[in-house]
C-alpha cells in the first residue's frame, strides 16, 4: 500500500513540474522558450539584429555550430532520429541532397520565398528556404604576386606552369564546401574525362591542401602571413577585405581569378528540423532570415549575397565582388549521382 501511495505522489509531483515548464515551452524558468540554431562555423548575425528576433518571440536563439558545411551534413545526418536543434542554417547546394535523402527537415514554405527568384529555390517540396549565395572561386594578394614580379593566371590552367609552384591553397572537397564547390566547378570547366588530368599537374606542381577554409584563408594566405598568394575563397572576399581593412582603403587588397565556368554559385538553405521540439519558433525564424533586416546584415556579416531581391548590398560588392562570367552549370541531379564519385577520384588523383 505504501508503494502504491508513493507512486502516486510521484505521479502528482511529475505533472505538477510538467505543468511547469510548459509556458516556457523550453523549461526556461522565466517564461522564455529556446530555439536551438543548428550550424557551421561562419555562421554569424549582428548582436542586435538577432537579439530583435528574441525580444519579438520572447525567446533566446542558441547557436550550435557543428565545423564547415560537409560537417554540418554529416552532424544532421546522424542525429536524425534525435534531433539537436529546432533549425539548421548552412546546408548548401554541394552537399543538399545528402540531407534531403536522409530526411532531416520537414517541408514549411515561406511567405517571403515571394521574393526569391526561382533559380535560388532547392526542391519542390520546400524542405528547405534559400538564404544566401555566394561565388566559390580564386582569389589572389595582390602585393604578393607583384613583389615576385608574378602574373595573374588568367585561366586555371594558367596554374600548373612552374612559376606558381606551391603558390596555390585549396580546401578538401571531402571535408569543405567550397573545396566540394570549386572541385565541382573543375569538372565543368575541364569536362568529365580531363578534369583529373588538371588535379594532378596541380599536384604535381606544389598544390596545398588543407580541411577548411578558416585554415586556407587565414593561416595558409599570404594575406595573413602564410605561403600561398592564391587561395580558394569566394568571390566576395576581396570586397569583404575592402570593407573591414585596418587602417581604411579605398580598394581591395586582394582580386578574383574568375575564368567562364571557373566559378561555382554556391547556394546556402535553412530549413526546420524534423523532430523540432519548437517547430513553430523555428518557421518563424526562417521567416526572420527572410526579411529585408537580416538579408541587408548578412553582406557584412557572412560575405555573401542576400536572396531577397528587395535587399540593398553593400557598395564594396559592387565595386570588388562583381562576376560577370558565366559560372560552373552543374545539374543538382548531376551532384547528387556523382558527388562521392568525384570526391573519391580527386583524393586518389590529388591525396594519394
Amino acid at each position: 500500500m505504501r508503494n502504491r501511495m508513493a507512486a502516486a505522489m510521484a505521479l502528482v509531483l511529475a505533472l505538477s513540474l510538467a505543468l511547469f515548464v510548459l509556458p516556457g515551452c523550453g523549461g526556461d524558468d522565466d517564461g522564455e522558450a529556446t530555439l536551438t540554431l543548428v550550424t557551421h562555423d561562419s555562421f554569424n548575425l549582428s548582436e542586435d539584429v538577432l537579439k530583435e528576433f528574441e525580444t519579438q518571440n520572447n525567446a533566446t536563439v542558441k547557436v550550435l555550430k557543428k565545423g564547415d558545411a560537409g560537417a554540418l551534413v554529416t552532424s544532421l545526418v546522424f542525429t536524425k532520429k534525435n534531433p539537436e536543434g529546432d533549425v539548421s542554417f548552412g546546408v548548401d547546394n554541394t552537399f543538399l541532397s545528402r540531407a534531403l535523402d536522409a530526411a532531416v527537415f520537414q517541408p514549411y514554405s515561406s511567405p517571403l520565398l515571394a521574393k526569391v527568384p526561382k533559380d535560388l529555390q532547392a526542391d519542390g517540396a520546400n524542405n528547405v528556404t534559400p538564404i544566401d549565395y555566394g561565388y566559390v572561386n580564386l582569389n589572389y594578394d595582390i602585393a604578393a604576386l607583384k613583389k615576385s614580379n608574378l602574373p595573374v593566371p588568367q585561366k586555371l590552367e594558367d596554374l600548373t606552369d612552374a612559376k606558381y609552384k606551391g603558390l596555390v591553397v585549396v580546401e578538401n572537397p571531402a571535408s569543405s564546401s567550397p573545396g566540394l564547390a570549386f572541385l565541382i566547378a573543375t569538372v565543368d570547366y575541364f569536362g568529365k574525362d580531363k578534369y583529373l588530368e588538371w588535379w594532378g599537374k596541380m599536384r604535381a606542381n606544389g598544390l596545398v591542401v588543407v580541411d577548411g577554409w578558416e585554415t586556407a584563408y587565414n593561416t595558409n594566405f599570404t594575406l595573413h602571413g602564410g605561403q600561398q598568394p592564391i587561395v580558394l575563397s569566394y568571390a566576395t572576399s576581396p570586397a569583404f577585405e575592402q570593407m573591414f581593412a585596418k587602417p581604411a582603403r579605398d580598394d581591395s587588397p586582394t582580386g578574383n581569378i574568375l575564368p567562364p565556368k571557373g566559378a561555382f554559385r554556391q547556394v546556402e538553405y535553412a530549413g526546420v528540423l524534423k523532430g523540432a521540439k519548437n517547430p513553430a519558433l523555428a518557421r518563424k525564424f526562417i521567416d526572420f532570415l527572410l526579411s529585408k533586416r537580416v538579408q541587408e546584415d548578412i553582406p557584412g556579416q557572412m560575405a555573401v549575397y542576400p536572396v531577397n531581391s528587395e535587399a540593398a548590398v553593400p557598395e564594396a560588392f559592387e565595386k570588388f565582388a562583381k562576376v560577370t562570367v558565366p559560372p560552373a552549370t552543374v545539374s543538382a541531379s548531376d551532384i547528387a549521382k556523382n558527388r562521392d564519385t568525384w570526391i573519391a577520384d580527386w583524393t586518389k588523383a590529388v591525396l594519394r
